[in-house]
């Protein structure tokens, strides 16, 4: 893929109407999104299945981060199978393996049986299906253009905050209407829809890997150093995004805004998909890994209003300007991945990227509620995206060999 690009709009090919006009590029676009839904409604369903059980509260958080690690954990190992066996043969496995395990928690009883309640929510996330990976595999073969690529991923790091924000929507949705059990009825079923949207289409079902059963180096990715440091870079993304639940929870109740807790996260998913629109529309000078500097800039500054516990309205405003520097750092540690990632090993690579803010959002997670003062919860994003952008400075060179 090409590093370096002209200043001025992308032509009119590289438009998002001609994107998603594309052979495959909706349904497969549209399939990635509904299938990675479990993984916005997992944690919200898990938590009202214990307390629907009058399970304790830290039982339910125990579950959920669970889910989160097993996650991380699952998405590079099965993004190395993907490269190696093709995406048919483990996306569907995986997902059904995942729909299974949420279908069963329920029958667990995990107030009263929280070992095999355990079990289930780590199989659910073990299994998670790398979707979000294999699509990003798939563009180059979806769109040979160069600049059409790139207003693709800019589409797709903007619409997967949706998947944040739907999907605990949609989860207490059920679980108010049919009781907790169906919210994790739903998850089951939506992962299962949208992984068969992605794989019964034809690229995904004959896609190839480059190196199909070939030997793979032990650290896979990971011995590249460009791509040890971006992936370390994005544990700091992962703790600021982690820490915003948090951040929202904790001023809503200090400033009696329930609403708060909600709107804020809501208000930066907002935001990233805006800037994300806006970074695709154009085709902007210089190498991504350039991008990746000025974009870490913007997200670590967009977190200096929220230190001082602005007042409700302000905090909302305050949550969309790091959202808008979100996609963009996104997009652009995408391309890096797609530069710099070993032949046939893309899928693992995307894998790793996604694994990592994972575990940075569970740490954010964890810091910010450990932390006993307002000052101190906002300055855990703070904490986070100031040392992504230290890691980018300071090893830009790594990410531009």
């Amino acid at each position: 893929m090409s590093t370096t690009t002209a200043s001025g709009p992308a032509q009119d090919s590289s438009s998002y109407r001609a994107v998603l006009g594309s052979p495959h590029v909706a349904r497969l676009l549209g399939g990635t999104l509904i299938g990675r839904l479990p993984t916005g409604m997992a944690p919200i369903a898990i938590l009202l299945l214990v307390r629907a059980e009058h399970g304790p509260l830290a039982l339910a958080g125990l579950f959920g981060a669970l889910y989160g690690l097993a996650a991380a954990v699952g998405q590079p190992v099965l993004g190395r199978l993907v490269d190696r066996h093709g995406q048919t043969r483990i996306l569907v496995p995986a997902t059904i393996a995942a729909s299974a395990a949420f279908l069963l928690l329920p029958c667990t009883g995990p107030a009263r049986h929280p070992v095999l309640a355990a079990l289930a929510v780590v199989v659910a996330g073990l299994s998670t299906p790398p979707l979000e990976a294999g699509l990003r595999a798939l563009w180059p073969v979806l769109l040979p253009d160069q600049d059409r690529q790139r207003a693709a991923l800019a589409l797709d790091s903007s619409t997967q905050g949706l998947v944040f924000v739907a999907g605990p929507l949609v989860a207490a949705g059920f679980a108010a209407g049919a009781g907790a059990p169906a919210a994790l009825v739903a998850t089951a079923a939506l992962g299962l829809l949208g992984t068969g949207l992605v794989v019964t289409a034809e690229p995904s079902r004959t896609w190839v890997p480059t190196t199909p059963g070939g030997r793979v180096h032990w650290m896979g990715p990971l011995r590249v150093p460009g791509l040890r440091v971006l992936f370390a870079a994005l544990i700091g993304t992962g703790v600021a995004l982690g820490a915003v639940n948090v951040l929202a929870l904790s001023a809503a109740e200090r400033h009696h805004a329930g609403w708060l807790a909600g709107v804020m996260p809501a208000a930066l998913s907002l935001g990233s998909m805006l800037g994300g629109l806006a970074y695709g529309r154009h085709a902007w000078p210089g190498a991504p890994s350039r991008h990746l500097v000025a974009a870490s800039i913007g997200f670590a500054a967009g977190w200096l209003p929220l230190l001082p516990d602005p007042a409700p309205a302000v905090a909302v405003l305050g949550a969309v300007l790091p959202g808008t520097f979100l996609a963009p750092l996104l997009t652009a540690s995408f391309l890096t991945v797609d530069r710099l990632a070993p032949e046939g090993e893309n899928t693992e690579a995307f894998a790793w990227l996604i694994a990592c803010i994972g575990v940075g959002q569970a740490v954010g997670t964890a810091l910010a509620s450990l932390a006993t003062a307002p000052l101190l919860v906002a300055a855990v994003p703070l904490a986070g995206a100031g040392a992504a952008l230290w890691l980018l400075h300071r090893f830009n060179d790594r990410l531009s060999a």
